[in-house]
């Protein structure tokens, strides 16, 4: 297992408060808080080995898509999420019925985010609830199976199964949070998982409206 006590040490609280912050009054969802709270979704995965590699990569990937956006000469249009998807649907910059000139559009590569998050979502709230010696690989597997799964080709969805099943138990994941007491984690993870559920759907809810969820 990855140390979690280094430079790279994951922390839930980090991850609380910048999905806390990602959201404005008026719900708009900040791109540059958003790619954080992902940063650090990443080593949370990252410390609990090799097992979450498959996703950990490809997420390092697609955010450093949406930073060297941000940091681009049109970095003002990527400010919020429901920025970046008016700018690149009304400018003509995303593939939206196949693939095109624009594979690695801002949308397109939110969305493959996106996805992911609801994994993630669905996992952390199983662990919340779950009991000291509940299967994390079964959590794991039923959260993905709900969610990433749909948009993964067979042979990703056979390597994650067997993936999931070398899981270190729950005592190892409340560890890694870098929280505390169990009872800690536990608390806030019942402020983490809505917060990130509300930047989900919201972001869903744009998807949605603009037709942006089956982007290939």
């Amino acid at each position: 297992m990855a140390d979690s006590t280094g430079p790279e040490k994951f922390s839930l609280q980090e991850v609380l408060d910048t999905f806390r912050v990602c959201l404005s009054e008026d719900e708009h969802v900040s791109l540059e808080h958003y790619v954080a709270g992902w940063r650090g979704l990443v080593k949370f995965m990252n410390s609990l080995g090799n097992v979450f590699t498959f996703i950990s990569k490809d997420a390092v990937s697609k955010i450093q898509i949406l930073v060297n956006f941000l940091n681009g000469e049109n970095g003002s249009h990527y400010v919020t999420i429901q920025s970046m998807v008016k700018y690149e649907l009304e400018n003509g910059l995303v593939d939206v019925s196949k693939r095109g000139t624009h594979p690695e559009s801002g949308c397109r590569t939110l969305l493959r985010l996106h996805r992911a998050l609801r994994w993630l979502e669905l996992f952390l709230e199983r662990l919340r609830i779950s009991k000291e010696d509940g299967k994390t690989s079964v959590m794991c597997a039923d959260a993905y199976n709900e969610s990433l799964s749909q948009h993964h080709p067979w042979v990703i969805r056979k390597a994650a199964g067997m993936a999931f099943c070398v899981l270190p138990g729950r005592p190892t994941f409340f560890e890694v949070m870098n929280v505390g007491s169990t009872e800690k984690v536990v608390e806030m993870l019942g402020e983490a998982v809505p917060m990130i559920s509300k930047v989900y759907k919201i972001t869903e809810d744009l998807y949605v409206q603009n037709n942006l969820l089956e982007l290939p």
